[in-house]
């Protein structure tokens, strides 16, 4: 997905979102969201009133928009254990796709300090429960009681989210397909056998 079609201001949320999963939160400036989307200087306080932090906000809300669409597309399988296989999988090939230097951008949000904009963190803890909610009713739907759904859910999401850092760190998806080969067996054996 490029950043150089549609409106200036759409470009500068996607920018945002693709350099916070690269370079962090504290990098990813104003002039290098400019820089990367080609939009003009005098849009920013244009179609971004608060600033940085409103840019950034948006960037952590577009990104998990599009986790949550991916979660809630897998809800409408049948089957969970392919459902988190895909998700995986999806990560996986951002990684590799990337050269290992695209992370989450929530994550990116997440574990920086935000003083002068403490909505980031809240921002980020609303879409990591957002995803543990859509993953969650996708237990319920297979089974599953919903107290462990919600465990499961939040398990997965810690595993892949912490996978995924050392993927980059050790520039390989060793740490990944370990991830996703353990939530498989344990899926396999945890979920409810379908006649």
């Amino acid at each position: 997905m490029t950043p150089r079609k549609g409106g200036s201001r759409d470009r500068m949320v996607l920018s945002a979102a693709a350099l916070l999963s690269e370079y962090g939160a504290s990098a990813t400036s104003i002039d290098r969201v400019l820089a990367h989307s080609d939009a003009p200087r005098g849009s920013v306080y244009y179609h971004f009133p608060d600033g940085r932090a409103q840019l950034i906000n948006e960037a952590v809300a577009l990104a998990g928009d599009f986790i949550a669409g991916l979660i809630d597309a897998a809800m409408q399988a049948d089957d969970a254990l392919a459902a988190i296989d895909a998700f995986f999988g999806l990560w996986r090939q951002r990684l590799v796709d990337s050269d290992f230097r695209s992370g989450c951008p929530i994550v990116a949000v997440a574990v920086e300090t935000n003083d002068d904009a403490p909505q980031l963190a809240r921002s980020a803890a609303a879409v990591f429960a957002r995803w543990q909610y859509a993953l969650a009713g996708l237990f319920l739907k297979n089974g599953l009681p919903e107290e462990r759904s919600r465990r499961l859910a939040a398990f997965i999401i810690a595993a892949v989210e912490g996978a995924v850092i050392m993927c980059r760190a050790e520039e390989s998806t060793a740490p990944l397909e370990a991830a996703a080969a353990e939530i498989h067996e344990l899926l396999a054996l945890t979920l409810p056998r379908r006649p």
